[in-house]
């Protein structure tokens, strides 16, 4: 039996969140955890400032477009942290420009969703995300 995953959504919208979050809802192979900032996001990896760890495995679902620390300047923290810089990340994004493909791309993300082309059916994300669980391999947990 495979283990569960944990889905990491990274999202400021509140709206995004609660149709992703229904979306999620009724599965019990997939774990749903939300940060609503990049520096939550980190916290909640690292168990910081009073956050609780992650389970690994987990994969990150990464909003661009957020105040304070966007998802470009978190995928840069993510990517030069030697615990964390292996990490699945997938963008889920309104940003169709290409310099943002581009540039999530040379982060190693995993893959680039956007929200108009999901939007109404989520459900098909979490299709996705169960059978990226039953036939993804995730390397060890690093400990350094």
């Amino acid at each position: 039996m495979t283990k569960p995953i944990n889905i990491l959504l990274v999202e400021d919208d509140e709206i995004d969140i609660e149709a992703v979050a229904r979306a999620f809802r009724h599965e019990t192979r997939l774990n749903f955890v939300v940060a609503n900032s990049g520096t939550e996001a980190l916290s909640s990896l690292r168990g910081e400032a009073g956050c609780e760890p992650v389970p690994y495995p987990y994969v990150i679902l990464l909003d661009l477009n957020m105040p304070q620390m966007n998802g470009f300047e978190f995928l840069e923290i993510l990517r030069s942290d030697p615990k964390l810089r292996e990490t699945v990340v997938f963008v889920l994004t309104t940003s169709d420009r290409d310099e943002d493909r581009i540039t999530a791309f040379e982060y190693c993300v995993a893959g680039y969703f956007l929200k108009p082309r999901i939007n109404a059916s989520y459900s098909n994300l979490v299709t996705f995300f169960n059978s990226y669980q039953q036939m993804a391999e995730f390397p060890p947990q690093r400990i350094v």
